[in-house]
């Protein structure tokens, strides 16, 4: 069995939301995250549709960015494991 834990639903976006910390393409997502092309697009649409990500045309190529909503989120995301940690619990 692998030492590797299964990342849930808001890891994923959280990791996401940190690689496009400073701006990333679709595909540097998609490998950074280790996610398939077809979970790539079900997370940034998620993301995107409730602001948590901007996309952006540079030089012809989409972008992605967090945006303020999606630095609170992550935030917040962190301060929430770190409080569990700190109870006890394995998450």
């Amino acid at each position: 069995m692998s030492n590797r834990k299964r990342r849930d639903r808001l890891g994923i976006m959280a990791e996401i939301l940190e690689i496009a910390k400073h701006g990333c393409l679709k595909t540097q997502i998609m490998y950074r995250a280790n996610l398939s092309f077809a979970q790539l697009n079900e997370y940034l649409g998620v993301l995107l549709e409730v602001g948590l990500l901007r996309e952006t045309n540079e030089d012809g190529k989409r972008v992605y960015n967090m945006t303020r909503k999606g630095i609170s989120f992550l935030q917040n995301y962190h301060k929430l494991r770190k409080l569990l940690r700190r109870k006890g619990a394995h998450y």
